[in-house]
């Protein structure tokens, strides 16, 4: 399939041809020796949620945390 640029450089793609939804990312690749411009779709981002919940180490586990001031180091 060959597309086309219109008068604002962008790139249109039919629907039928690459179904998305509003949220969904894109990676492009420009390949010089092919002279092809690739889009690849990528996975969703997680839910951070439910990978916190399947750590192995439970929160309670962390060491405390300092409350002295951070020392100065001569450069």
């Amino acid at each position: 399939m060959i597309l086309i640029l219109d008068a604002k450089r962008r790139l249109t793609v039919p629907a039928t041809l690459a179904p998305a939804r509003p949220g969904d990312y894109f990676a492009a690749e420009f390949h010089a020796d092919e002279d092809t411009l690739v889009f690849r779709r990528i996975a969703p981002k997680g839910d951070w949620l439910s990978v916190l919940k399947s750590c192995p180490v439970p929160m309670d586990d962390l060491p405390r945390r300092s409350r002295q001031r951070p020392r100065h180091r001569p450069l």
